[in-house]
């Protein structure tokens, strides 16, 4: 009896190892290689004031425009209106642009004006509309979180995209 539940249990863990390969195989050769996505998980969902993330893309095509955004992913302890932050650019041509960026996260009655799914909320901003990058090489983001505490909670972790403009 034993014989046949382990023989039941190979070929069901073979159908799941076949299956989560395919998916992963599916998955990566079907993304467009221009799309970029980098993501900085915070371990204890705080987000320290000084704690200055650093976000380094390697850019080959040059011929297009590309959108670039700050997502981030916060739980039910983020109690903040907005998150601010700074974001510095560093082109490989070297042009550097900074702004100051705030992200509308929770309406003045305290519920989440951001995408919400289970136990976590996701808010995007764009930060760049059609980048033209000159040359090819390394775009490099820094994002200087600037809400006034010393740990902000509530985030469990904050990425760059970028994508292709379509333009």
């Amino acid at each position: 009896m034993s014989g046949i539940n382990n023989r039941i249990l190979i070929k069901q863990a073979a159908f799941i190892f076949v299956f989560i390969s395919m998916s992963v195989l599916c998955g990566t050769g079907c993304k467009n290689s221009d799309n970029k996505e980098l993501y900085h998980k915070f371990p204890n969902r705080n987000w320290a004031r000084f704690n200055i993330l650093r976000f380094e893309i390697p850019v080959i095509n040059v011929e297009k425009l590309y959108n670039v955004y700050l997502f981030a992913c916060f739980s039910p302890e983020f109690q903040y209106e907005k998150l601010e932050f700074n974001m510095v650019m560093n082109t490989s041509a070297g042009e550097e642009r900074i702004n100051k960026y705030e992200m509308n996260v929770r309406s003045k009655s305290g519920t989440f004006l951001v995408n919400c799914k289970n136990d976590s909320c996701q808010g995007i901003i764009l930060l760049k509309r059609e980048l033209n990058l000159a040359k090819s090489g390394i775009l490099s983001i820094e994002i200087e979180n600037l809400t006034p505490r010393l740990k902000t909670e509530g985030i469990i972790g904050v990425g760059i995209r970028m994508v292709p403009s379509g333009k």
